[in-house]
């Protein structure tokens, strides 16, 4: 489990920071581009889909009169900070971005907000944005979460220790077990105990922030772990725990393979090229898989939902058979979503023990033999 006083300084941290650029607004009417294109507009799905997967500076939270003059979006704002040499740090609501009388999107203190990224009408300042975006405000309410849990859980095995579990201790209790003895134990042996905090963090971090974003509504909806730079994040942090982890005989194996032909070692040294670009295929594999299964899910779910307003636009009738089959696919894909959540969490933690466990392989074989 995290370590309980480091998580709760990143919670204070988080949340101060928080508080700086959203107190004064609790919501706002953002309609970007939309002044123009009201009901004349076709159904656009593919943009629906992108805006759903993307991060974005602002949660939507709801739109009032869809496909008519008064559209509006309800959308929560979220705190943008910016860092600059000339200005030094400015830190101010999403909100200042959009014309409340007019609708329109505005630049305030010489930038703007255009696709969800902020550009600076001066050309030559080089800034840096370090705006709580959708998806790093998701990441705040899943730190809570999981927080709230394992603290809960934490204080009632002190509580009653010895006693059958029940409550959160009958959700966590299993899954801690599960990832201890059928995924730890077997990929990195006797010292499995050093390495099953991480895995059991990279775990539930992973599982909790998918069914997160199965949940249409705040505080879910995000595409958290469907963001490539969060699962590089995790990847890398997985890459270098293996290096740091490796023993001299990890690497003789990558330099010098035992069992191979010397003419593929030397003059040229095809075979340390080639466990090279396997090391360093590794996070990259991580990385995608993650990535690319969890944003594929929502892509799906999202097209299934657009077909019905595509059909709608073409005929009414055929847009109302249509939604019959898509509702049904779509709740078929929740469902689905709902073992992909556990599968992928389970999957990446699997193949992080696996790279744990061959940085530390043949000093196993050595142990045995002793």
């Amino acid at each position: 489990m995290p370590n309980k006083i480091n998580l709760f300084s990143y919670l204070i941290s988080c949340l101060f920071v928080l508080s700086l650029g959203s107190a004064n607004n609790a919501a706002y009417a953002n309609e970007e581009n939309q002044a123009t294109e009201h009901h004349s507009k076709k159904f656009n799905a593919g943009k629906l889909i992108l805006e759903h997967v993307s991060d974005e500076h602002g949660w939507h939270i709801v739109t009032i009169g869809q496909g008519t003059e008064h559209e509006k979006h309800i959308v929560l704002p979220l705190p943008i900070i910016i860092y600059s040499r000339t200005k030094g740090v400015q830190v101010f609501s999403s909100s200042k971005f959009v014309n409340h009388e007019t609708h329109q999107n505005q630049s305030y203190d010489g930038y703007e907000l255009k696709e969800q990224k902020i550009i600076s009408e001066d050309q030559s300042e080089v800034f840096y944005d370090l705006s709580i975006t959708k998806n790093v405000f998701a990441l705040f309410i899943s730190l809570l979460l999981m927080l709230w849990v394992f603290i809960s859980v934490a204080n009632t095995y002190k509580k009653n220790p010895g006693k059958a579990p029940k409550g959160l201790q009958s959700f966590v209790e299993p899954l801690v077990i599960f990832i201890r003895d059928e995924v730890a134990k077997p990929s990195i042996g006797p010292k499995y105990k050093i390495y099953l905090p991480i895995l059991l963090t990279i775990f539930f971090f992973i599982f909790f922030n998918n069914l997160l974003g199965l949940i249409p509504i705040l505080p879910g909806g995000a595409n958290v772990t469907g963001n490539i730079a969060v699962t590089l994040v995790l990847a890398l942090t997985v890459f270098a725990i293996t290096l740091f982890s490796s023993k001299k005989d990890f690497w003789i194996h990558i330099i010098n393979t035992p069992g191979v032909p010397w003419w593929l070692k030397f003059p040229i040294p095809l075979m340390p090229i080639v466990e090279l670009l396997g090391l360093i295929s590794k996070p990259v594999v991580l990385c995608l898989r993650l990535f690319a299964n969890i944003t594929a899910g929502h892509i799906i779910v999202l097209a299934f939902f657009s077909l019905i307003f595509i059909f709608g636009e073409i005929n009414a009738g055929i847009g109302f058979g249509v939604s019959i089959v898509s509702v049904a696919f779509s709740i078929f894909m929740n469902f689905l979503e709902l073992l992909v959540a556990f599968l992928q969490a389970y999957v990446f933690t699997l193949l992080a023990s696996l790279y744990f466990g061959s940085a530390l392989e043949e000093h196993h074989h050595e142990e045995a033999q002793h």
